[in-house]
C-alpha cells in the first residue's frame, strides 16, 4: 500500500499524530536519544506518542503535582509499562519475573488489566530499557501493548471447557502474533538489536499489514467461548464467538464495530456494540482478522482522532458496505452466523475441575491490584505458589486471576498455600463486589476526571447494606466505574456504571445487559456519593420486590421505566 492510496481513501487534512507517525521512521523517532537525556525524567510529547507503540507512556503522580510545583521541581514523571500475553496466559516463571520487576522498579505492585495484560506503574525513565529487556528475556513483550495498532488479543480462560479453550487460545495467539508490527525499531531501541534501517533509507523496511502510518487509532480483538462472555466480545472492534458443537470447535461467528470510548458533551462520540455478520472456519480466522484491520487502515478517519475508531468507519459507511469490502478482500464469503448463547460475563470463582483432568482456582482480585496489604499478603502468596506451581497463571478479562492447570498431585499443596496466605475466591464478598471493575484513574492516569480504583471499593461498602436489607447480597449485578469516558473498564456495558465527570462527581448509567450484550443509558448526571446512594436505594428495593423470576437488574430497570433500552450506540445520548 502506497501513501497515495492511503491518502485517497481519507483526503481531509491529517491530525498531528498522523504526521508524527509518518515521520517516525517506523516508530523510531528520536526515542533512543531522548532516553539518554539525563537532564529530565520526562520525554517530549512526540516521542511519548511513539512510546505507546512500544508498550509504555509517560505519566506523573498527580497526588504530588501541587507540592512539587511549590518546590519548583518538575512533576514526578514516571512510566506505565504494559506487558502483553495473548489470552492472558503466563508461566509461573514469567509471573516470578514480573513480580521481581514490580519489587525492584514499580512500587511493589502489579496491575491486572481488563484486557488480560499486566501493567507496571511508577517506572522512572532510567529503568525503562532494562525493564523492557528483562520482559523480553522472559519471552513476553510490550510491543503493541498501546498505540495505533492491534492490541492484546483477549481470550476466554473458560477452565470448565479447557479442551476447547486450548484450541481457541491457540487461534487467539496466532491472530495476535500475525498482527504484531514488523518494525525492527523495538529491537534496536530496547534490546540493542542491529540497526537495519538507515534514517535515509525508509524503503528497507516495510509494515505489510499496517503500512508506514499504522492504524488511525487503536484496534481491539476478543475471542469468547459461550456461555461465558467475560471478554465482552461486543465491545471489541473485532470479536470472534467460538461455536462449539458436540464438544468440537466448528469455527467462529464474527462480530464487528464495537468500542467503548466517548467524550462527555460530544454527541458525535458514543460507545457501540458489535454486530454479528457471519461465520468463519477456524483456519480462516487469521485471514478475517488481517483483512478487517486493513479495511480500517485504509478507510478509518485520520483527520479527527475522536472519530477514528473502527465503529465510526462502519457506522458512517454502513454494515453492508463493510461486508462487501471484506468479501472482496477475502475472495470468499462468510457463512451464515450460527446459533450461540451467552449466560454471563463474570468469572466463576474457586476450584473447578477442567475436562482435561486438571484443576483451576479462580481468585478474586479487587480491581486487578496485586499487592501486599496488612493482613492480606496477596503478592507474597502468589509468588510462593509460583515457585511450586507447574501449570500456568491465567488473567481473566474481569481483572481476576486463575491458578490454572493444577495437577491432582499438586492440588493439596497449592490448596494449603492458598489457606496459609489467606488468598480468597471472593465468596465472602457480595455478588455485587465480585462483579465489579474499575480503571486505574487517579493518581497516575492523566485523563482521569475522578477517582475510580481507589474509590469504588468504599462505594460498594455503602451499597452492600441496602442489598443485605433487600435480600440481594447474592444477586449477581454487574457494576463498573471509570475516572473518564474512555471506557477502559467497559462501563457502558454494566448494569450499574459510574463514569467520572469531575472530582467526586460521576454520571450514573443503568440498564446494561448482564451478559455484555447491551449498552446502558444515562440515568443521572454529575452526582456525588450522597445522590448516588439516594438514587440507588428505591431502585434496589423495587427490584427486590417486583422482579420477575430470573430477571437481571439491567433488564428490570428498563422494564420499570428508569431508563430506555439502548439497542445501538447512536441511541446512547438520545
Amino acid at each position: 500500500m502506497s501513501d497515495n492510496n492511503l491518502l485517497s481513501s481519507n483526503s481531509a487534512p491529517h491530525s498531528e499524530v498522523e504526521h508524527i507517525k509518518r515521520e517516525s521512521n517506523y516508530l523510531r523517532g528520536s526515542l533512543e536519544e531522548t532516553l539518554q537525556d539525563v537532564i529530565t525524567g520526562s520525554i517530549p510529547e512526540d516521542d511519548n506518542r511513539l512510546m505507546k507503540f512500544h508498550g509504555s507512556y509517560m505519566q506523573d503522580d498527580r497526588d504530588l503535582r501541587n507540592e512539587r510545583q511549590k518546590q519548583k521541581l518538575e512533576p514526578a514523571y514516571q512510566f506505565m509499562l504494559r506487558v502483553r500475553a495473548a489470552g492472558g496466559v503466563v508461566t509461573p516463571e514469567q509471573w516470578l519475573m514480573l513480580d521481581r520487576l514490580a519489587q525492584e522498579v514499580a512500587g511493589s505492585t502489579i496491575r491486572l488489566t481488563t484486557r488480560q495484560s499486566f501493567q507496571l506503574h511508577g517506572i522512572i525513565k532510567w529503568n525503562l530499557k532494562k525493564t523492557i529487556r528483562e520482559v523480553n528475556d522472559a519471552l513476553l513483550s510490550t510491543l503493541a501493548a498501546c498505540g495505533d495498532v492491534n492490541r492484546n488479543v483477549m481470550c476466554n480462560p473458560n477452565p470448565y471447557q479447557s479442551d476447547v479453550h486450548a484450541e481457541v487460545y491457540e487461534w487467539a495467539r496466532q491472530v495476535s502474533e500475525h498482527l504484531n508490527p514488523r518494525t525492527r525499531a523495538y529491537y534496536e531501541i530496547w534490546l540493542d538489536g542491529e540497526k537495519v534501517v538507515d534514517s535515509q533509507d525508509t524503503e528497507a523496511e516495510q509494515e505489510p499489514i499496517y503500512g508506514p502510518v499504522y492504524l488511525p487509532r487503536k484496534f481491539k480483538i476478543g475471542v469468547a467461548v459461550p456461555p461465558s462472555n467475560d471478554v465482552d466480545v461486543f465491545s471489541q472492534d473485532l470479536g470472534f464467538v467460538a461455536i462449539v458443537e458436540d464438544g468440537q470447535l466448528q469455527g467462529f461467528n464474527v462480530s464487528v464495530g464495537g468500542g467503548m470510548g466517548m467524550t462527555h458533551g460530544d454527541p458525535k462520540t458514543y460507545p457501540q456494540v458489535g454486530q454479528v455478520i457471519g461465520f468463519c472456519k477456524p483456519e480462516q480466522i487469521v485471514d478475517v482478522a488481517e483483512k478487517t484491520v486493513t479495511i480500517q487502515r485504509d478507510y478509518g478517519d485520520r483527520a479527527v482522532r475522536k472519530h477514528a475508531r473502527f465503529k465510526y468507519t462502519i457506522d458512517d459507511r454502513g454494515i453492508d458496505w463493510f461486508i462487501q469490502e471484506l468479501t472482496n478482500r477475502l475472495g470468499w464469503k462468510l457463512e451464515e452466523a450460527r446459533p450461540y448463547r451467552f449466560d454471563h460475563s463474570g468469572d466463576r470463582y474457586g476450584w473447578v475441575k477442567g475436562s482435561n483432568g486438571k484443576w483451576h482456582y479462580t481468585l478474586f482480585i479487587q480491581n486487578g491490584r496485586i499487592k501486599d496489604e496488612e493482613g492480606y499478603p496477596l503478592m507474597t502468596g502468589l509468588r510462593e505458589i509460583a515457585k511450586v506451581h507447574s501449570g500456568d497463571y491465567r488473567l481473566t478479562a474481569n481483572q481476576n486471576l486463575i491458578i490454572g492447570n493444577v495437577s491432582a498431585q499438586k492440588k493439596k499443596k497449592i490448596e494449603d498455600m492458598i489457606k496459609e496466605y489467606g488468598l480468597n475466591d471472593g465468596k465472602q464478598h457480595s455478588a455485587l463486589r465480585r462483579n465489579s471493575m474499575a480503571c486505574v484513574a487517579l493518581p497516575t492516569c492523566g485523563l482521569a476526571m475522578a477517582e475510580s480504583e481507589r474509590y469504588l471499593p468504599s462505594l460498594i461498602d455503602k451499597i452492600e447494606p441496602m442489598l443485605d436489607e433487600a435480600g440481594l447480597r447474592e444477586e449477581e449485578i454487574v457494576i463498573r466505574m471509570t475516572g473518564c469516558p474512555n471506557g477502559c473498564a467497559r462501563p457502558m456495558l454494566a448494569e450499574i456504571a459510574f463514569i467520572g465527570k469531575a472530582p467526586g462527581k460521576y454520571n450514573m448509567y443503568l440498564g446494561g445487559g448482564f451478559a455484555g450484550n447491551r449498552l446502558n443509558k444515562l440515568y443521572k448526571e454529575n452526582i456525588g456519593e450522597a445522590d448516588i446512594l439516594d438514587s440507588l436505594q428505591p431502585i434496589v428495593n423495587r427490584y427486590a420486590k417486583e422482579r420477575n423470576e430470573g430477571e437481571h437488574f439491567g433488564d428490570f430497570v428498563i422494564r420499570a421505566g428508569y431508563v430506555k433500552e439502548v439497542s445501538c450506540g447512536q441511541e446512547f445520548h438520545s
